[in-house]
């Protein structure tokens, strides 16, 4: 697997509170360079890399990022301002509360009325596997699957543990046909991002592909 196929997979992200201007330029201008998926950055930064950049490559935003356990309708605002701002791609995180009191229903309508106010765009749910029984990971792969949703994810890469290979090949038994995995954190070697992809991975969420594939061995 050469890097342009690797690249091809990756959204390119900046989540970081005090990322500038000037870092959120140098992320899109190396998505530029290096072709890659997506670029994945703050809501606040979305329109102001959409007129400085255009069409040049998708934007990706967080959605009650990274925490999770803001409001139905605070997430559902957040969407639609971010669609309005020229989002391509929502990554949502779940509230982990409601898993943890089994109210996988509040879950399932929270998702369905993100995806409705997305409008078509791309859509990921983060479940952030580092604070779920094995139990609770089947349970969301089928909530996930039922709203609708294009994509499961691991991990915001703020919690105590990023994406694991054991979580892919369990989501892979859990998702519906529709669904496509992405794996974030975690992933610090070009044979990390080969062994994710190998395993089922259709996107990687990673601040470190550039450094990590363009450093001679």
């Amino acid at each position: 697997m050469n890097n342009s196929e690797i690249y091809s997979h990756v959204d390119h992200t900046l989540l970081k509170a005090y990322a500038s201007w000037e870092e959120i330029k140098k992320l899109c201008d190396e998505a530029v360079q290096y072709r890659t998926a997506s670029v994945c950055i703050p809501p606040s930064y979305i329109k102001r890399v959409r007129e400085n950049y255009g069409k040049d490559f998708r934007i990706c935003t967080v959605i009650g990022f990274p925490l999770g356990y803001s409001t139905k309708e605070v997430k559902v605002s957040e969407t639609l301002l971010a669609v309005r701002d020229g989002a391509d791609e929502i990554d949502t995180v779940i509230n982990l509360g409601d898993v943890k009191n089994k109210e996988y229903d509040q879950i399932l309508a929270e998702l369905k009325a993100i995806r409705k106010t997305a409008e078509g765009r791309i859509l990921k749910v983060i479940i952030e596997t580092c604070y779920l029984t094995e139990e609770e990971k089947r349970e969301l792969c089928r909530v996930v699957t039922e709203s609708g949703a294009d994509y499961i994810k691991t991990s915001t890469g703020f919690g105590t543990k990023g994406a694991v290979l054991a979580d892919i090949f369990l989501f892979k038994e859990e998702i519906g046909p529709d669904v496509k995995i992405k794996a974030a954190g975690g992933m610090h070697s070009r044979q990390d991002f080969i062994d994710f992809l190998n395993a089922g991975c259709d996107r990687l969420g990673t601040s470190s592909a550039v450094k990590v594939l363009e450093t001679p061995v």
